[in-house]
């Protein structure tokens, strides 16, 4: 079994965690530099994802970059 390299929850889903991961996104502190809107041009990731790594951001005290 290979090691998950991605900190971002499960519960965005496997399409959207695989596609950010592809992305280049695997760190909450990475999604802070970019906004929700470049994020939802990324294929597989919605308005659910997006919602929930709002969600995920705030807890830790970020958000996405404006």
């Amino acid at each position: 079994m290979t090691e998950d390299p991605s900190e971002l929850t499960p519960r965005i889903g496997k399409v959207a965690r695989r596609e950010l991961t592809a992305h280049g996104y695997t760190r909450y502190r990475q999604l802070s530099a970019v906004s929700a809107r470049e994020l939802r041009a990324i294929h597989g990731v919605g308005p659910e994802a997006i919602r929930i790594l709002t969600e995920e951001l705030a807890a830790r005290g970020s958000g996405f970059a404006d």
